[in-house]
């Protein structure tokens, strides 16, 4: 009886859904293929301290630095999807206008507080309102998400009246309404891109993965979960 081989990747939890499901339909013949979702912070800490996967998926800042040094295979790097950010409100909630910029601006400061999360899309957001000249005004009323913890609970629990993360981890979470995406002139997208890690056991197998999950069969998942696929 045959025993398939294991290939095991670690990511962030903005593609844990997506990766979730394409897993199984991406594992070379021959093998299972997993991923383990935690925050993306941990997930690059453990990747860089030594910790053996077969692939990588993180943000492509995250990606880089990993890759510069030496804890991913070379020339293996891929973009797979863009994740866009959106805002939320707790659901019941009178939903504030959001569709422009000065209208985003002016929710911001009336909101009582503001969720936002460790990773790249959150530092783009702190960026935002240091531009908009709010910070100092805001700053009493940010809360940050701990690593690993969706701004949608926070949103939910009533800690945070308004919350900024990747449309696919505020999307279909309840008691949170997804009030859009950030409006034109302030667009704060993130690149999520996968490779072999230097450590894979099993490397061929493993850029096959990947090679699958950077195809065709990416496209209508990552468009249901809130996504846009990056392919080529």
């Amino acid at each position: 009886m045959s025993t398939s081989i294991p290939l095991v990747g670690i990511s962030s939890m903005a593609t844990r859904q997506l990766l979730a499901e394409l897993a199984p339909l991406c594992a070379p013949a021959g093998s299972t293929l997993r991923f383990e979702s935690v925050g993306g912070v941990d997930a690059a800490r453990r990747v860089a301290e030594g910790e053996s996967f077969d692939l990588v998926v993180l943000a492509a800042d995250a990606m880089d630095k990993l890759m510069a040094a030496g804890h991913l295979q070379p020339g293996s790097l891929r973009p797979l999807v863009d994740s866009p950010m959106a805002i939320a409100a707790r659901e019941g909630t009178p939903a504030p206008e959001v569709g422009s910029e000065a209208a985003l601006r002016e929710a911001v400061l009336q909101a009582s507080r503001i969720g936002y999360s460790t990773g790249p899309s959150g530092v783009a957001l702190m960026a935002l309102f240091e531009r908009w000249g709010v910070m100092e005004t805001l700053r009493a009323r940010l809360v940050q998400a701990r690593a690993g913890v969706p701004v949608a609970s926070l949103v939910a629990s009533g800690e945070a009246s308004l919350g900024f993360q990747q449309l696919s981890e505020l999307m279909h979470q309840p008691g949170v309404q997804v009030l859009g995406e950030m409006p034109a002139g302030v667009q704060i997208t993130t690149t999520f891109s996968g490779a072999v890690a230097a450590r894979s056991a099993q490397p061929g197998l493993a850029a096959q993965a990947l090679q699958a999950l950077a195809g065709p069969a990416v496209e209508a998942v990552a468009v249901r979960l809130g996504l846009q696929p990056r392919q080529g």
